[in-house]
């Protein structure tokens, strides 16, 4: 083995005792402080218990001092309370003094201002309620003018609306008014010469209708009448909306039965007087002239068919007769146009005539024009010829030039020698 090493482990070896021994000093350091300080700790506890006797002591004596010094301080702060809420009563009252003496004042104050605002307020509104009810009276006034104006022309409207009422009411006079209009309705439709009034259908029968249109159709030349008659139950028909107004029933279903009734026993009596052919239609036309009276006729069902079917009449208001009469009109134009169609052709063929004459006549015209062109160009060559070969001769007198010439030249048997000339 190599000397350095030995060298090396003994180091080493006395590195270890070395370090063993140190080890074990410190052990027996560390044993004797651990003694030390288990003493030490001995000595702390015991220095705490007199510690904690100490502090149990001066804790009970501090408790007890500041339980005196809270009571002192208890009955320090309720006095000084006492006397604060003392202070502040009497500062409130005399806050309360001065606020009511302050208000007192403001009262008083605000009471003069509102007496002069009241006296300045009650002048203007004096003024100008004088000035408004000035100017509403007047106005009153004018509307009252206004209105007994409007009262005296509702007495007169009241008063007419009597009259057409005492008129309506009385059957003599609602059948004239019923035959007014009717006349009025024909009269815008028709011509005079379409229409008559108070027409005896049959001659000799002594019944008239008021009204009855003029249709042709008799080989005799005589008119075939149209009657028409006008018929105004009005006291039935307001029976009838009366009961429709006051809802009742069994009252509007009667009205409408003597409505029926009605219309049933004029359509008889017109079928009766007016309806007979060859003088008449083999129909009669019944007039309502009212659209109301006319649409509660229709409502009722079967009514109007029965009483064409039965009386041969056909009832119609014041629209439908309208249409009617206008349909009429359109016929009778129709008709007046064939009639007159025969006398049209005729003056056609009596115009074709004329013009096959005037064609003659024009071609004679013509044909005499055409020989006049030709004699005066004929003419007016000789005049040329003449011309250029008299030109250098001089004029002699008239009477001697035809003897010279041997005749007239203007001649109807040389055209032929002209034309060589020429």
């Amino acid at each position: 083995m190599p000397d350095f090493v030995v060298v090396a482990l003994g180091a080493v070896a006395l590195a270890g005792l070395g370090l063993g021994a140190l080890i074990l000093a410190r052990l027996g350091g560390l044993a004797v402080e651990r003694a030390a300080l288990g003493g030490r700790f001995d000595a702390l506890d015991k220095a705490g218990e007199r510690l904690e006797r100490t502090l149990d002591s001066r804790l009970t004596a501090l408790r007890d001092d500041a339980t005196g010094s809270a009571k002192g301080l208890r009955e320090e702060v309720n006095a000084h309370l006492v006397r604060v809420a003392e202070s502040l009563d009497r500062k409130q009252d005399a806050l309360r003094e001065q606020v009511q003496a302050r208000l007192d004042q403001l009262r008083v104050e605000n009471g003069d201002k509102l007496e002069q605002m009241r006296i300045v307020v009650e002048e203007k509104l004096h003024g100008t309620l004088e000035a408004r009810l000035g100017e509403s009276f007047r106005l009153v006034q004018e509307q009252l003018e206004r209105v007994h104006a409007g009262l005296g022309e509702m007495q007169l409207l009241a008063t007419g609306v009597g009259d057409l009422k005492r008129v309506l009411s009385n059957v003599k006079t609602r059948g004239i008014w019923g035959e007014v209009q009717l006349g009025n309705l024909l009269d815008q439709l028709l011509t005079v010469e379409q229409y008559a009034t108070n027409v005896e259908i049959v001659p000799g029968s002594g019944q008239r209708v008021e009204f009855a249109i003029r249709l042709p159709g008799r080989d005799d030349g005589r008119p075939l009448w149209l009657p028409i008659d006008a018929k105004f139950p009005q006291d039935v028909y307001d029976q009838l909306v009366d009961a429709a107004e006051r809802a009742d029933p069994l009252a509007e279903a009667a009205a409408a039965a003597e409505l029926a009734a009605r219309v049933k026993l004029f359509a008889r009596d017109i079928a009766t007087k007016y309806v007979c052919p060859p003088y008449s239609t083999d129909f009669a036309i019944l007039f309502l002239p009212t659209e109301g009276l006319y649409a509660e006729v229709l409502r009722k069902p079967g009514l109007a068919d029965a009483i064409q079917r039965d009386h041969r009449v056909t009832i119609a208001g014041p629209t439908t007769l309208g249409a009617f009469l206008n349909s009429l009109q359109m016929g009778f134009r129709t008709l007046a146009i064939e009639q007159r169609s025969s006398e049209v052709w005729q003056v056609l063929g009596a115009v074709k005539t004329e013009i096959a004459k005037f064609g003659d006549a024009f071609d004679k015209v013509k044909k005499k024009l055409t020989e006049a062109t030709r004699q005066m160009d004929q003419m007016d060559t000789r005049k040329r010829v003449l011309l250029r070969t008299l030109k250098d001769v001089d004029a002699i007198a008239a009477p001697d030039a035809p003897p010279l010439l041997g005749g007239p030249l203007l001649d109807d048997d040389e055209p032929a020698e002209m034309q060589a000339a020429e």
